[in-house]
């Protein structure tokens, strides 16, 4: 499991590393645009690749703090600096898109003359279909890993990838019509769209950094246990997952037969974890709490024992709302 880990996380490492070189010869082609053009769409969408350049360097930063062991100051491990990377990787994304809105305001009141449009569309062009094969590649990577580095990312490509098409569509329609205002207004509508695409970004990176509860997750979790649920397992309660980076950490209560020998539930609270780390290849860290059967557990017990004190009237279904249940579940409190 933890060289399956190490590995992961080199082939993520070294993604990032590629993303980050693409960023450089990417910004190096716009800024030959711009060169060319005199466009502010070209240079404002230029100075964008520079926070992509900033954020490809900073995820491979916490892509490899995040593949550190753990340490004495670290106990759950580096993963959580993914979350703070992303923060700020989506507050340069709404960074950029006000500067882009500044840019295009500015060429909307005072104007601006365009040249060399042909070379300028060819070169954006390039630029835009490379941004957005990096960035499905980064996102499909991203959600196969985990790695909410690299989906976010791949998300910041892609909002660069509409902001360049929109540039050469200003492009283009400047081109044919000679109506230089267009140029501004595009950009204008394109800025304002990453700024979305960037609070989206600071908002998730947030709710890992606070744990935030994550419902599908959560319902995933659920529905392995559900699936693979026995007779021995009398009830799951109080149950909270943890996110740092790619890893999760679950802390839950289990119920137990109270005549069970300590070796037997511990055996028991094994094939539990055996059954929800062989469905993800997430790692995975465990923390369950042993809880002996009452006998108000009678009745939703399944199991024939000796020890029976009330008779069986209900099945509790595991749904994501009664495993987080603090209390220990009852007739009483689920009727």
């Amino acid at each position: 499991m933890e060289v399956a880990t190490i590995n992961k996380n080199k082939q993520k490492f070294t993604f990032q590393r590629n993303v980050a070189i693409v960023g450089v010869i990417l910004f190096i082609g716009k800024l030959i645009a711009w060169h060319l053009t005199n466009s502010d769409a070209v240079f404002s969408d230029a100075m964008e690749s520079i926070v992509n350049i900033i954020s490809a360097f900073m995820g491979l930063y916490s892509l490899y703090l995040a593949a550190q062991p753990k340490d004495e100051n670290h106990p759950y491990g580096h993963g959580k600096v993914e979350f703070v990377t992303s923060g700020v990787e989506g507050s340069l994304i709404i960074f950029a898109g006000i500067m882009i809105i500044v840019e295009a305001v500015d060429s909307l009141l005072h104007g601006n003359t365009l040249k060399k449009l042909d070379y300028g569309i060819l070169i954006v062009l390039a630029t835009a279909i490379i941004n957005y094969l990096m960035g499905y590649f980064s996102i499909k990577k991203g959600e196969r890993e985990n790695s909410v580095v690299l989906i976010s990312s791949g998300k910041h490509l892609q909002s660069d990838t509409w902001t360049t098409l929109g540039v050469v569509i200003s492009l283009v329609l400047v081109y044919f019509t000679k109506i230089y205002w267009i140029d501004a207004a595009v950009a204008l509508v394109f800025g304002s769209y990453i700024i979305i695409v960037g609070y989206k970004i600071v908002r998730k990176s947030l709710s890992g950094i606070m744990d935030e509860a994550d419902p599908d997750l959560l319902k995933a979790v659920v529905e392995v246990l559900a699936k693979n649920r026995k007779k021995e397992w009398i009830d799951i309660h109080n149950m909270k997952i943890q996110q740092y980076g790619s890893g999760l950490h679950i802390d839950a209560h289990i119920t137990l037969p109270w005549y069970d020998t300590l070796r037997e539930s511990h055996q028991e609270m094994e094939n539990i974890i055996k059954t929800l780390a062989s469905e993800t290849e997430r790692h995975v860290e465990f923390n369950f709490h042993m809880d002996d059967c009452k006998p108000h557990s009678c009745e939703i017990c399944q199991l024939e024992c000796a020890h029976r004190i009330h008779a069986f009237k209900k099945k509790i279904e595991w749904t994501p709302e009664s495993v987080s249940q603090v209390s220990k579940h009852c007739l009483e409190n689920n009727p």
